[in-house]
């Protein structure tokens, strides 16, 4: 194995890229980059009932999802080899290794435990996933806060984070990840490789320890034959990764728990530099405004004051005006037929003089304030004559002998209507 192997990105052959750790504004929500690597992990809770053969243990469930958004060459809605393989390696790192405390996680045995789910989502990807995904989940596990419960009798009381402090995991140990990339049958050995020397290199090894130099998995793909000093060669190089790896954790941990008890800013948007959120900016430019003032006078004093113009109301007819020079609204024109009735007399009053009626209701002069006035063609209708203090009376009258008698009173009988409707 060549040691001073030259990289195309600078490093040297056992160097690692850029860890940096960034945690969201709720318990459980981190985002691990590593390099150009970048993993969203999120853990979230609920009560569930236990397995039969684990009555008081509680579940773990890790998924890893490949969206096309960190490659286009992840299919969307189909589980490929790739990430099979990178979830039961997830599940061997973290799950069988005992990691977390489960029978913490039970609160009612054979009935309630905590169901800890830990969702990581590859936002970009720029080779090592499994490094990247590994470090997310632990991140996103040590962080996380689950709510605190009590038990009485049968019945279980849930408390919110304002209620009751929510209570972390029981973790023992932090399993992480470290990936060796093998090419030309095993004479060259990378550690960390990024996506350009996955895709030409031989074989790939894994390995999960924990700064306690205990191996949790290992596993080797690529179908190369490796040497028991190789792989020694790489447990030790694994074993001081993990180190270092595990107190860049716990220093990330430490600040961010700093910060929330200080109730300093904290979250994704203030561990993002301003420079990385706006693409342009602009110099503050600063302005004098000490004579604004006396340009506004100046302004006003040479600007031209505006002519006074009074614009006089157009009366077309009575009770319409229009102002200004417009179109003109016809609304209040009467029709020609209307204009002709007025020009004959429609000022003329219709007067119903000594009409004896079938009822025995005389109906004297239209100019008295007690005689009704008949405004309908129909035979028979029902009128109301409203006397001064007296009460209304209903009389039913017929208009068939008012026809006979005044048959060329029908005329302005309709026009006295039109002229009503048109009021």
């Amino acid at each position: 194995m060549n040691l001073c192997l030259q990289r195309l990105d600078g490093r040297q052959t056992y160097d690692y890229r850029n860890i940096r750790i960034s945690f969201g504004t709720d318990y459980g929500c981190c985002i691990v980059e590593l390099g150009k690597t970048r993993v969203l992990g999120q853990v979230s809770c609920e009560l569930v009932s236990p397995k039969l053969n684990r009555a008081t243990e509680g579940i773990l469930f890790f998924n890893l999802e490949l969206s096309q958004m960190a490659a286009p060459a992840f299919e969307p809605g189909r589980q490929s080899d790739l990430l099979v393989k990178l979830n039961r390696l997830m599940e061997r790192c973290l799950r069988n290794s005992k990691c977390i405390d489960t029978e913490s996680l039970c609160v009612v045995a054979g009935e309630k435990v905590w169901q800890i789910r830990v969702d990581l989502h590859l936002l970009n990807h720029d080779g090592n996933i499994i490094d990247a995904a590994s470090i997310a989940a632990i991140v996103a596990l040590c962080h996380f806060r689950r709510p605190d419960v009590s038990v009485q009798g049968d019945e279980v009381t849930l408390y919110t984070p304002e209620e009751r402090d929510p209570v972390p995991l029981s973790i023992h140990h932090m399993p992480i990840c470290v990936s060796f990339a093998f090419f030309q049958q095993g004479t060259y050995l990378l550690v960390d490789p990024n996506e350009r020397e996955e895709r030409v290199m031989d074989g790939l090894l894994v390995i999960a320890m924990n700064k306690h130099r205990e191996i949790c998995t290992i596993q080797s793909s690529g179908g190369i034959m490796l040497l028991k000093d190789q792989v020694l060669r790489c447990s030790k190089i694994a074993g001081v990764k993990v180190a270092e790896i595990t107190e860049l954790i716990l220093k990330a941990l430490e600040n961010d728990q700093k910060v929330r008890k200080e109730g300093g800013k904290f979250g994704f948007a203030e561990s993002i530099a301003n420079q990385r959120i706006t693409a342009f900016k602009m110099e503050k430019a600063p302005i004098d405004t000490s004579d604004v003032e006396e340009k506004a006078e100046e302004i006003i004093a040479e600007a031209e004051p505006p002519s006074e113009v009074v614009s006089t109301p157009v009366l077309w007819t009575p009770g319409t005006a229009q102002i200004g020079e417009g179109v003109e609204n016809s609304w209040g024109d009467l029709e020609d037929s209307e204009k002709e009735d007025d020009e004959g007399g429609g000022d003329q009053a219709i007067i119903l003089d000594g009409i004896k009626m079938d009822t025995g209701v005389e109906v004297s002069d239209i100019g008295s304030q007690d005689a009704p006035i008949i405004l309908s063609d129909s035979e028979e209708e029902e009128m109301i004559i409203l006397e001064p203090d007296k009460n209304p009376k209903k009389i039913r009258t017929q208009t068939t002998s008012a026809k006979q008698e005044k048959a060329p009173s029908k005329k302005p009988v309709k026009r006295r209507k039109k002229k009503r409707a048109a009021n």
